[in-house]
């Protein structure tokens, strides 16, 4: 494990597409010394050496940085049923999955007798973030046994966790009427371009005609861009906009690892792409790094994939709100920040998740044991100290989060009462 280690070092050293903005960052022989130390006493095993890395990896601040161990014995009991979200020093359950003792808007006011307080201090490497609002208290929560629990009446009492298969997610790709003039679409990610399309084909009639949308991307798991063009007539205002900024550009560290790497992942999309445009996307997406293998950090051509950057837009609908949190990532940033782009966008709700500045992730596999993702783009916004990590994509309007969004839909009605003072 110490030779995988070593790759792993090298791996973020050279082809991790940050590490020249974070040289210095990381401490591998702090890291390295506790390997050959268990290995020493014979007790470095495949769990602690994944919690190593793990804890190693967290040094780059990257969100977009996963780490592995594969095939584990109960790999699937490591969900603790529930979801919470902190708001000040209390940590209020958002969503209950298997954990059926537990009700959505009951708080946790303390793990193991430590406060929330004390445990934001001392596990903040791994809540990353600066916002109390934006934490990630998942993978915490997996560490203690027990909590004290406020229920609805305001009774407190130890609450002893347990361990869950993991919930099966499913994409939701859904439009309804709210009223005769505003539909709502809820998109959860932008994983499955052929079901959005079915989605907007099926819903043609109600999308040409409506004149007002919300589009709730407050949970979106992102997936491919692509997967969204096709609402862009609809989000952009009909004089058009040019999507291509000349100021912004994205670079490939185009080493000869991760062209080889990448390119093992395209040819196994592009045997199963049905999408003649997607097909035509990877077939270009794979020829640049095969052009560009060795070349260090590359701008890739992409000329050929779209006739204009201008795209315009459909007169109806003539005014959107996109609703945004935390918890809409990766492609969903780049949803977010094209929306906002448009005059008949308002973005409203939490800045988003940030992921983008360090995008297009490889992967590295040991012996179907452990595995590494890593991206291997960057942003060169990131230059002018203009990066979305730890930001994500600011909403033209903020709406702090609280409690009471467990009552009832503060962002939707915020959404409504804005389209219903232009209908006046």
């Amino acid at each position: 494990m110490e030779s995988i280690f070593k790759e792993i070092v090298q791996i973020m050293h050279h082809d991790y597409s940050g590490f020249k903005d974070k040289e210095g960052w990381d401490q591998p022989d702090y890291f390295l010394h506790k390997i050959r130390d268990l290995k020493i006493h014979n007790q470095l095993t495949n769990e602690l050496f994944t919690e190593i890395v793990k804890d190693y990896l967290l040094d780059f601040k990257d969100q977009h940085i996963y780490f592995e161990q594969l095939n584990k014995e109960n790999n699937a009991l490591k969900e603790r049923g529930f979801r919470v979200r902190r708001y000040e020093d209390k940590l209020y359950i958002t969503e209950v999955s298997s954990e059926n003792k537990l009700t959505r808007g009951m708080y946790f006011k303390s793990l193991e007798g430590f406060t929330i307080t004390e445990l934001a201090k001392q596990h903040r490497r791994l809540l990353f973030e600066s916002v109390t609002e934006r934490e990630n208290w998942t993978p915490i929560l997996a560490m203690y046994d027990f909590g004290e629990v406020v229920d609805l009446q305001g009774n407190e009492s130890l609450f002893s966790f347990n361990f869950y298969e993991n919930s099966t997610y499913s994409s939701v790709y859904a439009v309804k009427s709210l009223t005769e003039n505003i539909l709502l679409m809820t998109m959860t990610d932008f994983m499955d371009p052929q079901e959005i399309i079915k989605l907007m084909n099926k819903n043609h009639q109600l999308l040409e005609s409506t004149e007002q949308w919300i589009i709730d991307v407050r949970k979106n798991n992102g997936g491919s861009d692509a997967s969204f063009y096709p609402l862009l007539p609809y989000i952009l205002p009909v004089e058009g906009i040019n999507l291509a900024d000349s100021e912004e550009k994205m670079l490939f560290n185009c080493t000869h690892a991760n062209t080889k790497r990448q390119l093992a992942e395209l040819d196994q999309d592009i045997e199963s792409a049905q999408d003649e445009q997607t097909l035509k996307f990877l077939n270009i997406f794979r020829n640049e790094w095969e052009r560009n293998s060795g070349k260090g950090f590359v701008e890739f051509n992409f000329g050929e994939l779209f006739a204009s950057t201008v795209i315009n837009g459909k007169i109806k609908p003539n005014k959107i709100v996109v609703l945004t949190d935390c918890m809409c990532g990766s492609s969903g940033d780049s949803f977010v920040e094209i929306c906002k782009n448009s005059s008949k966008v308002t973005v409203i709700g939490r800045p988003t998740k940030g992921l983008n500045d360090y995008t297009n992730l490889a992967t590295m596999k040991w012996n179907n044991e452990f595995e590494l993702m890593y991206p291997t783009s960057r942003l060169s916004r990131i230059d002018k100290g203009q990066g979305m990590s730890g930001e994500g994509i600011e909403p033209h309007v903020y709406i702090p989060w609280s409690p009471n969004h467990l009552e009832e839909d503060i962002d939707l009605h915020y959404a409504m009462s804005i389209l219903a003072s232009l209908s006046v």
